[in-house]
């Protein structure tokens, strides 16, 4: 008989493996690579999830990796931003590149039609050759190609997003500090390009992306890792690794995969306070959400609503205000809940302003 999960068994689970159940003390790149990156259109939210999973995390520590290229800005699973490992980055590129082409031309089909995408890149490739950061709108600037008026937004995005593997550079993504996107292809700022997909039709990436995937994310479905991920060529990779994996059900039934030895806590583990940061990774890495956040609440996670794990759970929404962080539970809270959600709160307030305040205020529950 297959072992069958219940949401409260799959939620611990999560939370361990997103290191949200206990603070782990490994330094930042490693809590990157292990979440297999990061989402981050928005620049300054990956330190706050930074500081809710890695004990004594401090800014300067993902400021020097950006900086050190260590770890870079870049489009990649579902077409989104991520913060990303450098060495992830060159080694997944090429294994995205079809989804991220397609996900564009599909958006803005009307748009482009007629376009010729080898011309448009080779003519962004010329341009980016000289090593000069640029703009989005100067990328398109400076385009020699023959082309149907394309809207200049959608040519650029096309550009940076999908045909040229790119890099958003510091100073964007550093701490407190707004700057705008400035691009330069991955291989100038690494010195590498993307590693090439195999030439004999083998999917060594896909396999890897299946068995990170689950030591992060796992027990979860086929449909959870092409949701994260937003590749649609993987059957074939969860096949190759199927006998590495074991498998379980949760209530409806649905197959769950996961590696053998992977933490699957008890149900009844306690779970602490946690502040999350818009488009956060444990809430995001699955087509099935319920794990982690009621379906009456899914909406927040698509539209930048930073969340508050209570039990396990989405049970708040916070905002920081000047001088003070504002918490909005969806629930109401026991009153152990809120000392515990004022608590943690205060010292996610004091992280963000350096100490200077620890104001924390409850809103009423919506």
């Amino acid at each position: 008989m297959t072992t069958v999960l219940d949401t409260r068994a799959l939620g611990r689970a999560t939370l361990a493996r997103q290191f949200l159940l206990d603070r782990t003390t490994a330094p930042a790149l490693d809590v990157i690579t292990h979440l297999c990156g990061m989402q981050a259109q928005e620049p300054q939210e990956p330190f706050t999830g930074l500081w809710s999973r890695a004990r004594d995390f401090r800014p300067a520590e993902l400021d020097a990796l950006l900086t050190g290229r260590q770890a870079v800005r870049t489009h990649l699973m579902r077409r989104t931003v991520h913060l990303m490992a450098a060495a992830d980055a060159l080694a997944w590129r090429a294994r995205h590149d079809t989804m991220l082409r397609q996900r564009v031309v599909t958006t803005y089909r009307a748009e482009l039609a007629g376009l010729d995408l080898e011309e448009v890149a080779a003519a962004g490739r010329a341009v980016m050759a000289d090593g000069r950061p640029r703009t989005m709108a100067e990328l398109v600037d400076a385009l020699d190609v023959r082309r149907p008026a394309a809207p200049r937004r959608v040519l650029g995005e096309l550009l940076v997003a999908a045909l040229v593997p790119m890099v958003q550079l510091p100073p964007r993504g550093l701490w407190r500090t707004r700057a705008g996107v400035r691009n330069l292809p991955l291989a100038t700022w690494l010195g590498q390009h993307p590693a090439p997909l195999p030439a004999d039709g083998s999917d060594p990436v896909g396999r890897t992306l299946v068995r990170r995937y689950l030591a992060a994310y796992g027990p979860a479905s086929s449909a959870d890792l092409r949701s994260w991920c937003g590749l649609t060529g993987l059957p074939a990779a969860v096949k190759a690794v199927r006998d590495e994996l074991v498998t379980f059900r949760d209530e409806r039934g649905r197959e769950l995969l996961d590696l053998p030895d992977a933490p699957r806590p008890d149900p009844g583990t306690p779970a602490p306070v946690r502040f999350l940061p818009a488009f956060d990774n444990a809430i995001l890495g699955y087509h099935d959400r319920t794990r982690i956040i009621d379906d009456a609440h899914r909406g927040l996670s698509v539209a930048g609503g930073r969340a508050v794990l209570v039990d396990g759970r989405v049970g708040a929404t916070w905002t920081a205000e000047p001088g003070t962080l504002v918490v909005t539970p969806l629930r109401s809270l026991t009153p152990a809940e809120r000392a515990d959600v004022v608590e943690e709160g205060r010292a996610l307030a004091a992280f963000l302003t350096d100490d200077a305040h620890h104001r924390v205020r409850l809103a009423d529950a919506r």
